[in-house]
C-alpha cells in the first residue's frame, strides 16, 4: 500500500514538473547542496576498477569519475545508490544493458553503480522521467541528468538551483575530467536523460 501511494505521488510530481518550472522540494535542495559540497573536494578523474566493500563502498575519496558525483551527493543524504542499484540488478539483471554493453552475466557490486548506463536504467525504473527538451525551464534543482559526449561516451551530472547570470538555465555539478565543477553545460552536449529519483 505504501510502495503504490510512492509511485502515486511521484507520478503527480512529475506531471507537475512536465507542466511548469516548481520551487524545489526540501529534498531537491538538500541534493542540490550535497553536489555543490562536492566542487570543494580536489577529485583525479579515475574510473579504474577497483574493489571496494559492499554496501557504503567507494573509491578513494581524491579520485572519481561523473558517476561518483551522483553517488556521493546521494549518500550524503543517506541513500546508497551502489546497494540499491546492486539489488535491483541482482533481481532484474535483464532489465540493465551489463551484458549488451560489457558482456556481463551477474552484478558487480564492485563497479555495476558507477557506469552511466545502470545508472540511467535504475533512474528509469525507480523514478521520475521528464522529456528531455531544449527548454531550461524542463531542468529542475535536483534532477539528475545525463548526455552523449563526442565518442559515444556516457556523461552525468546534477542540476542545481543556480543559473547563468541573465537566463533561466542552471549550472551544472559534474565531473568531465577535472573533478567536480559546477558548469554552464546543460545543452554542450545531447541530453540522453532528465531524471528524479527520491527514496
Amino acid at each position: 500500500m505504501q510502495a503504490r501511494l510512492v509511485k502515486l505521488l511521484t507520478l503527480m510530481y512529475g506531471l507537475v514538473c512536465s507542466a511548469a518550472f516548481a520551487a524545489p522540494t526540501a529534498f531537491q535542495q538538500q541534493l542540490v547542496e550535497a553536489a555543490l559540497q562536492r566542487t570543494s573536494f580536489a577529485v583525479r578523474y579515475d574510473g579504474a576498477y577497483q574493489r571496494i566493500a559492499y554496501p557504503g563502498g567507494d573509491v578513494p575519496a581524491d579520485t572519481g569519475v561523473c558517476t561518483d558525483v551522483i553517488i556521493r551527493s546521494y549518500r550524503a543524504l543517506g541513500i546508497d545508490l551502489q546497494q540499491l542499484i546492486h539489488e535491483d540488478m541482482r533481481d532484474n539483471f535483464s532489465s540493465y544493458p551489463s551484458q549488451r554493453i560489457w558482456g556481463l552475466n551477474r552484478p558487480d557490486s564492485n563497479i555495476d553503480h558507477r557506469r552511466v548506463p545502470n545508472l540511467q536504467t535504475f533512474f528509469r525504473r525507480h523514478g521520475i522521467e521528464i522529456a528531455v527538451s531544449q527548454k531550461p525551464e524542463d531542468y529542475h534543482p535536483g534532477a539528475i541528468v545525463s548526455w552523449i559526449l563526442p565518442g559515444n561516451l556516457p556523461h552525468i551530472g546534477i542540476v542545481t538551483d543556480q543559473l547563468v547570470p541573465g537566463t533561466k538555465r542552471p549550472l551544472i555539478v559534474h565531473n568531465i575530467g577535472a573533478g567536480p565543477q559546477l558548469e554552464d553545460v546543460l545543452f554542450d552536449y545531447p541530453i540522453t536523460g532528465n531524471f528524479h529519483f527520491f527514496k
